[in-house]
């Protein structure tokens, strides 16, 4: 699994936002959303300002929990249907590898042009690389709810997040 911080945006505009509820300088805010985080929930809500975009490559068994976060969320992805068959497939093609017979096979369905076969026989390893938008605010509920799962994608997931967003103090 890779993921790239591709950018960051929306930190003044957030700010901005929460200015107007307290009615006081732009430069006075970055303190109150600090005392806001720890109060959590709709206090919160200057998170959707700031938005993030990652460029991941994952396989498709974590995909497929991922795409349970749809609001907030928007994803573009290199389609299998266009480029499955442009060239055969190794073993950096799956996370983790799959078994060399299973690679032989995947490659005749290729050559053949076989494109339903593949689709049915693609092993959940195959990975996939999507630009992905979303706010810090979905990127927070998505840390709490897969921090401690057993997929060790999701750790790289929480971490990378944790440890590479510019504005850590926005995230739990």
């Amino acid at each position: 699994m890779k993921i790239h911080i591709l950018r960051e945006a929306g930190l003044e505009e957030a700010m901005l936002g929460l200015s107007l509820s307290y009615d006081q300088p732009i430069d006075k805010m970055p303190e109150v959303a600090r005392k806001l985080m720890v109060r959590g929930g709709a206090h919160t809500k200057f998170l959707e300002s700031i938005v993030v975009w990652l460029d991941i490559t994952a396989p498709r068994y974590w995909w497929q929990q991922f795409d349970t976060y749809r609001v907030g969320v928007t994803k573009q992805s290199g389609s299998t249907m266009h480029n499955i068959l442009k060239s055969g497939v190794d073993q950096t093609h799956f996370e983790g590898g799959i078994s060399r017979e299973t690679l032989i096979r995947i490659n005749k369905l290729i050559a053949a042009k076989e494109f339903m076969q593949i689709k049915r026989e693609l092993p959940e390893a195959f990975l996939q690389r999507r630009v992905v938008c979303l706010n810090y605010k979905v990127i927070n509920h998505i840390i709490k709810q897969r921090e401690n799962h057993r997929l060790t994608e999701w750790t790289i997931f929480c971490d990378t997040m944790r440890g590479t967003l510019t504005f850590k103090e926005f995230v739990r």
